[in-house]
This record gives structure tokens, sequence and C-alpha cells, in this order.
């Protein structure tokens, strides 16, 4: 069974930035694309931006604007999320999961708070 283990999130000003990590294990990491998932109080998780195997075709979602990366590295079992130009509105709970998801567990994800 998949586990996913995410880290990274804290409290920063609007303008700030942040990096998200996701380590992964119970599967062969390398094999499966990877999506950022986020979730703010009261709404429904979407999808932030997800990547391929081999970390060369990243995928964002509208909102992300640019102002976000996600890159993997396979070596490591590990997805990264780099949030730059942090706005109030980017607050929420990131989770990782397979891409595309196949109702594998959610990990606790890792809270990201944008307040002046």
């Amino acid at each position: 069974q998949a586990q996913f283990v995410e880290s990274g999130g804290g409290l920063v000003r609007p303008g700030g930035s942040l990096r998200l990590s996701c380590t992964a294990s119970g599967f062969d990491f390398r094999a499966y694309g990877m999506t950022w998932y986020r979730q703010a109080p009261g709404k429904a998780r979407k999808v932030v931006a997800n990547i391929n195997t081999v970390g060369t075709i990243p995928i964002y979602a509208d909102f992300v604007k640019g102002r976000f990366t996600i890159s993997r590295d396979n070596a490591k079992n590990t997805l990264y999320l780099q949030l730059n130009n942090l706005e109030p509105e980017d607050t929420a709970r990131y989770y990782c999961n397979k891409s595309p998801y196949d109702f594998e567990p959610w990990g606790q994800g890792t809270q990201v708070t944008v307040s002046s």
C-alpha cells in the first residue's frame, strides 16, 4: 500500500515562498506520475499540479499562474512543489498522490497558511 509523507508547509506572508516535499513509499515511485492537491477549509480537494514519471512534463492548474513549480527526484522517491509569490488564497492543506488517482490512502498533508 502506498504511503505519502508531506512536509515543508508553514506560515508565510503574502509574496513569500515555501518548498513542499512528499516522500513516497510502498510502490514503484518512478513508474507513476504524481500530483499535488490542495484543500482549503470547507472546500473540495483540487489538483494543483502534476508531473510525468521522468519529470519532464509538468502541468499546472490555471490558478497557479506560473508561481508554482513541480519537480521530482526518483532516486529519493520524493516529489516537490516550489511555491513562490504566495497569496492568501493559497492557504490550504497540500497533499500528494499518484497520477491518475487510484484510491491510494492520503497522507496527513502539510498546511500552508499565507497571512500578513
